[in-house]
């Protein structure tokens, strides 16, 4: 077995030849960016634990991805518009239609063939973690969710279960067992009150992104927190990534390989656990 040592040998050696390998495709030409040696890089605000007021994982990832490019970092947080169809077009390849430019590169984008073929200006890449819905509940109220909707979701026709408004929860709850759940389906604005009505006891239980409910729940949380795994669910998890216009390829290519050695060498990792959050790597 390797020492430790030589395992941060090898590791700092795959990191520095990334960085290379990552410089030298950016020394073949000018990368096409919306100012010279600046990224600009979109990200949703009031976004906990992912992007809220300068802070949170999708931000410091975007400052780590500009520094692996050499370059300068503009980290510019977008309200979320109808769909993410619109947020591809006011964040990357158009602009808002209020005057706001679009970014050089969105975080946070669901890596999904669907969403890709609807949005031929885009180019949809380099997933970075897998997000997941989860249930986090009031255990002495609500037992494990198991099984099939029927039984796993039962008690909840007769407990309250938090939602943020316009989710894949929220449809997924007010449509299953026929609409038995709707009188108990109980609606916030965000993941962050819901899990909060929950610790004072408004609803038993919150269904949401766990990467959302990890950084409401806390350490230490004495809340159990678990993935949905019914069958009736038909998503129960997406892989995060990036886009760029279509056409942006060498930029594309750079970001790849810079977030697959931000990866490979641990900072991804590093940066969700500085956020209170289970990194799943794709």
């Amino acid at each position: 077995m390797k020492s430790k040592p030589v395992r941060a040998f090898f590791f700092a050696c795959a990191a520095f030849l990334a960085g290379a390998s990552t410089a030298s495709a950016m020394a073949e030409g000018a990368l096409e960016l919306q100012q010279p040696g600046r990224l600009r890089v979109a990200v949703y605000a009031a976004f906990p634990p992912y992007s809220d007021q300068g802070k949170g994982i999708d931000v410091a990832l975007g400052r780590e991805l500009a520094k692996r490019l050499g370059l300068e970092v503009e980290v510019v947080e977008y309200t979320a518009d109808e769909d993410m169809n619109d947020d591809l077009r006011n964040m990357v390849w158009k602009g808002h239609y209020l005057g706001t430019r679009p970014a050089d590169v969105m975080l946070h984008v669901p890596v999904d063939q669907h969403l890709a073929s609807n949005n031929e200006q885009v180019k949809i890449f380099g997933p970075y973690h897998i997000e997941t819905v989860a249930v986090a509940r009031n255990a002495q109220l609500v037992p494990p969710i198991a099984g099939s909707a029927a039984r796993g979701l039962e008690v909840f026709t007769r407990e309250k279960i938090g939602v943020e408004v316009g989710s894949l929860a929220d449809n997924f709850l007010l449509s299953v067992l026929n609409g038995r759940l709707r009188e108990n389906v109980v609606h916030f604005p965000s993941v962050a009150k819901a899990v909060a009505a929950m610790k004072e006891g408004t609803v038993a239980a919150v269904m949401a992104p766990r990467g959302e409910m990890e950084a409401a729940l806390g350490k230490e949380s004495p809340y159990p927190l678990t993935e949905v795994g019914l069958s009736e669910l038909q998503i129960k998890g997406w892989a995060l990534g990036m886009a760029v216009k279509a056409d942006n390829t060498q930029l594309a290519n750079g970001l790849a390989t810079a977030m697959e050695g931000l990866q490979r060498d641990g900072t991804v990792a590093k940066i969700f656990a500085q956020h209170g959050i289970t990194v799943k790597t794709p």
